[in-house]
């Protein structure tokens, strides 16, 4: 999760009091909430107590006079490299100190009321699903309503997640987030003021092994169909003719289990894709679809008189990757405040090992370049757990005398119609190599280095890589 402060405002005291410097926390690139120096010294306090001053980052110092407008930025440079520290830290950054000051900030910077509401999650199949809930609610206290609503199992309810999407104007889904436990679901989607955001449940996991946990409950295995049967219609999954007919000819004899089974071996399943944008791979400003699961990377291409080709990037060769943020100054170069920034240009770019002894960078740039790291660290996360011998069975804290809570009117999971004849106008793809050999690729400069380390994202996983493998 990306946490920067890109800009300060100056805003008027309580009751005519004196002026102050807001900083407003963005949160992949979007506004999450606008706080002071005080509050943020205040939770650096809290922390302090609860986990002693040797694991927390360094924080700005208070100053005794007003600050000058270099000091300004200074501190803001500051107080963002500390909330990124704070963030990827494992302990401080999943603590409820954590997490519930920026839930407060969020409700209070949105000045959203606790009351209850009726707010509307989507399914993969674009079926809808009300529940009551609070605006208060965090993400686990509406992903469990959801669920109850479902009559999803409690102890299924870690292999689902809820993700932050737009819905563009042919009706597919581009997705903007997952959201996290920091934030308030009903505030999250409303503060966007508008129709086009939604909120989609969605499952939440990349090895296809844990489908056999969620395929032996009735309502766990719906939800799987109707998110594959969806995929397939939107060209996610790579089917081939004969491949549609054999899934269509299931879905007439409704062997749900015997469809996923045969989807599972198709290319691309449980992929979550993401909208076309650009790379400098095999070539600069190459047009790309980019496309993350089953521990990897896809990039289909298409090179000039060629036809579309993939090339496929191992989560496990990756050594390390960031993402980067750029805002355009406007015409005239200077940033003065009040002047209008240009749209925020976002890079993902990561360090992969093309040959035994050679890593070269490789750059995505998109406007989903940060929900492309969470699903790269999801992954590295979900193989470290299954190296361990671990099981990602999430074990859900109970709030309610110790049980989940259920629903009063619960609704069942629509079953989708059959599949449509396959779209002809779909190309087959000509695989470049898993070793990427078969592309004569051009030396990549690593990107710029006007980011800190603390926003590499290390990769634990590349331990792991034998000559073996490559």
């Amino acid at each position: 999760m990306h946490f920067s402060i890109p800009e300060t405002e100056s805003r008027s005291g309580d009751s005519g009091g004196s002026a102050y410097v807001a900083y407003n926390i963005h949160v992949n690139g979007v506004l999450h909430c606008r706080v002071r120096y005080s509050q943020l010294l205040g939770l650096h306090e809290q922390l302090r107590k609860e986990y002693g001053a040797n694991v927390l980052p360094a924080f700005p110092p208070k100053k005794l006079f007003s600050l000058t407008p270099a000091e300004v930025e200074q501190r803001r440079e500051q107080l963002e490299k500390y909330m990124q520290a704070v963030r990827q830290d494992p302990l401080l950054g999943s603590s409820e100190t954590f997490n519930s000051f920026l839930r407060r900030a969020q409700q209070e910077t949105q000045q959203v009321p606790t009351e209850e509401v009726s707010l509307e999650v989507l399914l993969s199949n674009g079926q809808k699903v009300l529940v009551n809930v609070l605006t208060s609610d965090q993400t686990e206290d509406v992903l469990e309503a959801v669920a109850a609503k479902l009559d999803l199992p409690d102890d299924l309810i870690g292999y689902f997640s809820l993700f932050l999407v737009r819905e563009r104007e042919d009706g597919a889904f581009s997705f903007v987030r997952k959201l996290q436990e920091f934030e308030l679901p009903y505030v999250s989607v409303t503060s966007l003021r508008s129709q086009e955001y939604k909120i989609v449940l969605r499952k939440s996991y990349w090895d296809s092994a844990y489908d056999d946990d969620v395929m032996e409950n009735r309502v766990g295995l719906n939800l799987l169909y109707a998110q594959t049967v969806s995929d397939i219609e939107r060209g996610w999954i790579l089917v081939t003719k004969e491949q549609h007919r054999q899934l269509k000819s299931l879905q007439e004899k409704v062997s749900k289990k015997e469809f996923l089974r045969l989807a599972q071996t198709l290319r691309h399943y449980g992929y979550l894709r993401f909208d076309a944008c650009v790379a400098d791979f095999p070539e600069k400003d190459c047009p790309v679809v980019v496309s993350a699961g089953n521990s990897e990377l896809s990039l289909q291409l298409r090179l000039p008189g060629q036809q579309l080709r993939e090339g496929s990037f191992r989560v496990t060769r990756m050594r390390c990757w960031r993402v980067t943020s750029s805002v355009p100054l406007p015409s005239g170069g200077t940033n003065s405040p009040g002047r209008g920034r240009g749209e925020v240009r976002l890079e993902l770019a990561f360090e992969y090992l093309m040959s035994k002894d050679r890593l070269q960078w490789v750059t995505i740039t998109s406007p989903q370049a940060i929900m492309m790291s969470i699903c790269l660290q999801s992954m590295v996360d979900e193989l470290m757990v299954k190296k361990s011998g671990g099981s990602i069975r999430k074990m859900l804290r109970r709030r309610v005398g110790g049980t989940l809570r259920r629903s009063d009117s619960q609704q069942a999971v629509k079953s989708p119609p059959l599949l449509e004849s396959p779209d002809a106008s779909r190309e087959s793809m000509v695989k470049l190599s898993s070793k990427l050999s078969a592309v004569s690729l051009r030396g990549i400069g690593s990107p710029s280095t006007d980011a800190s380390a603390s926003d590499v994202h290390g990769n634990f996983a590349f331990e792991g890589i034998g000559d073996e493998d490559l």
